[in-house]
């Protein structure tokens, strides 16, 4: 990628609220925002991958403070252009080395985040950056998906999720490196549009070891931001470590 924002620039944060927009509606934020406002307490939260506020702009009207870290200026500016945003910093630059100044009671990365990060190094990187930034007793929260490889009979590497007369998307696996993409074409105006977004899914337990390594050991995991239990049906989880005190 050429863009320094990466593969969030201009032409997809001018349309990502709209794009995303059930992840804006308040039965996906509030469950959250509780989740995290009770695990922040007193102290300061820390977004990595802030983008456009969803979560920390609700957060921080909880009167947790908040800051973020984050690749794309583009997502930032929309952050920072809503009511609220300017009350919110931002540290520009890549969430698995970018340093924030001060001590942080809870760090969080939703919405699969962590698998932008493409490479297992990049990953572990990120955990102890994050580790770096937590006061003693301090927690990190991750929300992402299991990996949907169930859905991949033999000799099959892609799974549609979804299509319609203007958008059609699909992620793409590779099983022995963990790499996958999703791939979307969209049509508009009568022409197709087509964009590539690269990921690195990773396993529950893989995301223990690298809290380890880091110094830090699971604390809850639930199915997802109501606290349902984590079961092998699960499709998400939102897991918490905790770094000792």
């Amino acid at each position: 990628m050429d863009d320094p924002d990466g593969y969030f620039g201009e032409n997809v944060a001018a349309t990502y609220d709209e794009a995303a927009a059930d992840m804006f509606e308040p039965a996906a934020v509030d469950p959250a925002v509780e989740v995290l406002a009770e695990l922040a307490g007193d102290g300061r939260a820390l977004e990595l991958g802030i983008g456009t506020g969803r979560l920390a702009l609700p957060l921080s009207r909880r009167g947790v403070p908040v800051h973020g870290i984050d690749l794309s200026n583009a997502m930032v500016a929309r952050l920072h252009a809503k009511p609220g945003g300017d009350a919110i910093g931002v540290t520009i630059g890549d969430f698995a080395a970018a340093k924030a100044d001060g001590a942080f009671s809870l760090a969080y990365l939703v919405f699969n985040t962590i698998m932008n990060l493409t490479t297992q190094d990049a990953q572990v990187a990120c955990f102890r950056n994050v580790a770096d930034h937590l006061a003693p007793g301090g927690r990190f929260v991750i929300e992402v998906m299991v990996p949907d490889l169930r859905k991949l009979p033999p000799g099959q590497n892609a799974v549609p999720w979804r299509t319609g007369p203007e958008l059609w998307a699909i992620d793409v696996y590779d099983v022995t490196t963990q790499a996958m993409s999703s791939n979307y074409v969209e049509v508009v105006d009568g022409r197709g549009e087509y964009r590539s977004i690269p990921f690195r899914y990773v396993w529950p337990a893989e995301l223990d070891l690298m809290a380890r390594l880091a110094g830090m050991r699971l604390r809850e995991r639930w199915g997802g931001w109501d606290r349902s239990p984590f079961t092998a049906d699960s499709t998400s989880h939102v897991s918490v470590w905790e770094k000792p005190a």
